[in-house]
């Protein structure tokens, strides 16, 4: 055997060692704490086949409005909204509820809710489709 073969050999086995270290010390990655509003890339993966009461659990809709979704004394409930909305403009207002500031309803809400609806513009649309199909048949 030639030295050449014997040096690839010894990088190979250290190679391998060194491998095998990284394997057996691994630790589980700890899940980074999320405001409200915002996913993390966990939830983007696994949300794909959620539904839309999961999603809304998982957005943090549930921290303003109540887990039950009856409304707190941050924010309004989110019961007989089919009245106001239709899904493309309820989709639309969870994009950038701003846009919708305007709207006589809206100033009620400022006055008697001291909360701000935050954007939801980094959730795909597929997403707020389902948010917004589960929140109309409530």
């Amino acid at each position: 055997m030639t030295n050449a073969q014997k040096w690839v050999i010894s990088a190979l086995c250290i190679f391998l060692l060194l491998l095998f270290i990284e394997i057996k010390t691994k630790k589980e990655e700890q899940p980074v704490p999320q405001m409200p509003g915002q996913i993390s890339q966990q939830q983007t993966t696994t949300s794909n086949d959620a539904d839309g009461l999961t999603l809304i659990n998982q957005n943090g809709c549930t921290s303003c409005h109540g887990s039950d979704l009856n409304g707190s004394a941050v924010a309004p409930a989110l019961t007989s909204i089919k009245q106001y909305w239709t899904r493309d403009k309820l989709i639309n207002y969870l994009r950038n509820p701003s846009s919708y500031s305007g709207d006589p309803r809206f100033d009620v809400y400022r006055s008697k809710y001291n909360a701000i609806m935050p954007a939801f513009n980094n959730i795909d649309v597929k997403e707020l489709g389902k948010i917004a199909d589960y929140l109309l048949t409530r």
